[in-house]
């Protein structure tokens, strides 16, 4: 794999919206070995943020812009529409650039695939970001399973809900598949990532996907039932029209089970401003929002581990440095993809799609 010539890493970083400015950006400038080095984004307000939040930062007009003075950066992080994302990253891994790329890695499987064996034939490096992997709950039912204190386990429950009853304008709620907008592939993608990580491969894939507001075009209500090939099942939810949420995550062994509410709090954090090097304590949650582990007759709250989003780009800095896999591997995006093409399908003809 090729690696990176100067330290630390200069970044250059496609588009400045919500994922760009308030995830990407501030992750990358907390990380040693990183320099935000570049922000392509030509809309003036997202600029003048930009040299308020990250003067170094030189702003680019264009991704030719960026992609024409490629020697002058090591690593590309695109974080724009997602059917933007197959092109961009495209352009990127030809201009033999490491790349990162907000999930969903393309719009379907196929292209996913296509962008790994490009990845593979260049010996260029290619990631997702999968932040949710570090997501404070997640964290904690993985070391739960891991450690057997739930004994085996046979069902996994995790929703994304929201209340948001008015259709917001933006290219999520466009109707056009090209877009893959909609919550499915939106917060869909994270909840298959996550079951996929934690309990394997899936054989079939059952689905009930529904446009449910007022004005919407796409498709806002989802629920997803996996049948992993280790006999684990995932039930998913994910929603914009859920004025009361469930647990986020519930998984349910022979012995116990986890139940816990509430989102991690790095998110909210990020979008407040708050930065994970700004001294403060990150990503801890306040210990009444613990979760419970135990049975009917007998349970107790267990502390949540802290979450931890700034893994994610200080394992890309060690992948840069040292050649070893990127923190997610790009083939788990095309599986993800895989998965959510099957609960389209299954949606629509109203049957259990077989996988593999």
């Amino acid at each position: 794999m090729t690696t990176a010539p100067h330290t630390p890493y200069r970044v250059a970083l496609i588009g400045y919206g919500l994922a760009g400015a308030a995830f990407h950006a501030p992750l990358i400038a907390a990380t040693p070995g990183l320099r935000l080095a570049a922000v392509v984004t030509a809309n003036p307000e997202r600029r003048a943020q930009l040299a308020k939040e990250h003067p170094d930062a030189a702003p680019l007009d264009s991704p030719e812009q960026l992609f024409d003075r490629a020697d002058e950066y090591d690593l590309v992080v695109v974080a724009t529409p997602n059917r933007t994302h197959l092109p961009l990253a495209r352009a990127a891994l030809t201009a033999g650039l490491a790349t990162v790329v907000d999930k969903p890695l393309a719009t379907t499987a196929a292209e996913a695939r296509a962008l790994c064996g490009l990845a593979v034939s260049r010996g260029t490096l290619l990631t997702v970001f999968q932040n949710r992997r570090w997501d404070n709950d997640f964290l904690t039912a993985r070391r739960l399973v891991e450690q057997g204190a739930l004994g085996l386990v046979h069902r996994f429950e995790s929703r994304f809900e929201r209340f948001r009853p008015k259709p917001k304008a933006g290219w999520r709620e466009l109707a056009d598949p090209a877009e893959a907008g909609g919550t499915l592939y939106d917060l869909g993608s994270h909840l298959v990532d996550q079951a996929l990580t934690l309990f394997g491969p899936v054989s079939s894939v059952y689905a009930e996907i529904d446009v449910r507001r007022d004005g919407a075009v796409v498709d806002d209500d989802a629920f997803l039932a996996l049948t992993h090939t280790s006999g684990v099942r995932s039930h998913l939810w994910t929603s914009s029209i859920a004025p009361l949420g469930g647990p986020r995550l519930r998984v349910l062994g022979d012995s116990a089970g986890y139940v816990k509410h509430g989102l991690d709090p790095q998110e909210g954090d990020l979008r407040a401003g708050r930065r994970p090097d700004d001294g403060r304590s990150w990503g801890v949650e306040d210990p009444s929002r613990y979760g419970i582990l135990g049975t009917d007759e007998k349970q107790a709250r267990v502390p949540t581990l802290p979450g931890d989003y700034p893994a994610f780009y200080a394992g890309l800095a060690q992948s840069l440095a040292t050649g070893t896999p990127p923190p997610v591997d790009p083939q788990d995006a095309v599986a993800t993809l895989t998965v959510l093409e099957a609960a389209r399908q299954s949606a629509a003809v109203g049957q259990t799609v077989p996988l593999g």
